[in-house]
């Protein structure tokens, strides 16, 4: 089994930057297909950015290109999401998941798709 834990969210300001953490347990986070969804209350969760353990490349959603960064220390057990200049659109619970990888899946970009889920940690930009 695989637990994950998100920290590292809070209130900034428009332009500001953040970087969240997912600290993988049960399971080392480089074994694991990662992603990173987020949620306004009240919408569906939606896709951020994911890291495929078969091809090792990253895949973001258009909102966040150029801004947003995924990264994982093995180290650490760790994934990060960099977020830099924020915006008030970006302002959501956000949500770390992990997947059972497959050479067959190229990269997952839905919460069906996820295996584990952390808690969520919110994000929110003041304008």
């Amino acid at each position: 089994q695989v637990q994950l834990v998100e920290s590292g969210g809070g209130l900034v300001q428009f332009g500001d930057s953040l970087r969240l953490s997912c600290t993988a347990s049960g399971r080392t986070a480089s074994s694991l297909d990662m992603g990173w969804f987020r949620q306004v209350s009240g919408k569906e969760r939606e896709f951020v950015a994911a890291m495929s353990w078969n091809s090792g490349k990253i895949y973001y959603t258009d909102s966040v290109k150029g801004r947003f960064t995924f990264s994982r220390d093995n180290a650490e057990n760790t994934v990060y999401l960099q977020m830099n200049s924020l915006k008030p659109d970006d302002t959501a619970v956000y949500f770390c998941a992990a997947a059972e990888p497959s050479v067959h899946i190229v990269v997952r970009t839905t919460t069906v798709e996820y295996d584990y889920w952390g808690q969520g940690t919110q994000v929110t930009v003041s304008s």
